[in-house]
């Protein structure tokens, strides 16, 4: 069985919770390829050395610098979307008829099906939450977000069955026009060889990801702020294409990047870590048993939610970007109340998943 995975490009949480199903799939001996961009083809080398590589389209988002602006983006850059879709829609079919895919798997590319294929779509995101000055058009894109889903085959949700599970309203839904077919927290670190330290020798490991240019203004706010709270440092400044590049400045230690395994170790001795509250990373950090501060991306209202969501259980602290400061993370830092996310148990949804394609493919 052929397969061709295929995750979207705005920020590289979607390349990396794609990484267990890559490996599912080729556990059950399919021959498995990855259609990537060049912002995310760097980090799935690195965890998949022998899985070839095709170059797809890519939607080069830059999201405002304002996320009240968010709405007038979208309606500015919807000739663009529409452009971007219409591509990889003629890629994804011409992949399957030249090279004989029997399964497409896109995380959260709207268009990326082939007529010649099995098709699986996979969000956490089957309700698009909106700002509450833009409530009234929610509608609007749950209808919207609804006909993708209904041009696949299956929709995977990456959480548990449960509510809330890690999503909460945004992957539990009541109406959705397929099944919704959850497998679980996906993570990278899932498959690893995981300790959690006892020496908690850094005080905040701090994780730097997402899309320009508000990944570049976090570092910059992190650089800022960091070497004026006691303790030891470090930042990850999420550039997998870049050289493993270390220095140091004061108490804080910078990384360009680092490999899976030794950022899983970075983590495990962090009192605290401090990051944009995107979904992918909300997985990883349970899976890391991390406790967590999250700064949502102004304009990516999802991040939000999940970051309320999670500071109202108890489980992260949420500070706004434009409140972040030396005394709104002391503050954070001497929050008692807070404990790690939770950890999930062995997730077999996956595996049950993937056995099921295959064999109605």
């Amino acid at each position: 069985m052929k397969v061709l995975v295929a995750p979207l490009d705005w920020g590289l949480g979607h390349a990396t919770r794609c990484a267990p199903v890559v490996r599912e799939f080729l556990e059950k001996g399919c021959d498995v390829e990855l259609a990537v961009t060049r912002g995310n083809a760097a980090i799935l080398r690195e965890m998949f050395p022998d899985v070839r590589q095709r170059l797809a389209p890519s939607y080069n988002i830059v999201y405002p610098k304002h996320g009240y602006n968010m709405a007038f983006w979208l309606l500015k850059n919807s000739a663009h979307l529409r452009a971007v879709m219409r591509a990889e829609h003629h890629y994804a079919e011409e992949m399957v008829e030249r090279h004989g895919y029997d399964i497409l798997v896109s995380d959260n590319r709207f268009a990326f099906r082939s007529r010649k294929a099995k098709n699986v779509y996979m969000t956490h995101q089957c309700r698009i939450a909106f700002p509450k000055m833009f409530r009234m058009f929610e509608a609007f894109g749950a209808a919207w977000h609804a006909s993708v889903m209904s041009r696949f085959d299956e929709v995977w949700v990456p959480d548990i069955p449960e509510f809330p599970g890690y999503a909460g309203s945004l992957s539990h839904v009541e109406r959705c026009p397929r099944p919704l077919k959850f497998v679980g927290p996906l993570s990278r670190f899932a498959m690893l060889p995981l300790t959690q330290s006892t020496e908690k020798d850094l005080n905040i490991v701090a994780v730097v990801s997402g899309v320009e240019p508000a990944r570049s203004r976090f570092a910059s706010r992190l650089s800022s702020v960091l070497p004026q709270i006691p303790g030891k440092h470090v930042v990850i400044l999420g550039k997998p294409a870049s050289s493993l590049k270390t220095w140091t400045a004061g108490n804080v230690t910078f990384y360009n990047h680092l490999p899976t395994q030794e950022f899983a170790d970075v983590i495990s001795r962090a009192g605290w870590v401090i990051s944009r509250g995107g979904y992918s990373t909300v997985m990883d950090m349970a899976v890391l048993g991390a406790k967590c501060i999250f700064v949502p991306t102004p304009g990516q209202y999802e991040q939000v939610v999940l970051a309320a969501d999670l500071s109202a259980a108890g489980f992260a602290v949420s500070i706004e970007e434009g409140s972040l400061s030396v005394d709104s993370l002391s503050k954070a830092l001497q929050r008692a109340d807070v404990v790690e996310l939770p950890r999930q148990s062995k997730n077999t949804l996956l595996s049950d998943a993937v056995t099921q394609i295959l064999r109605r493919t």
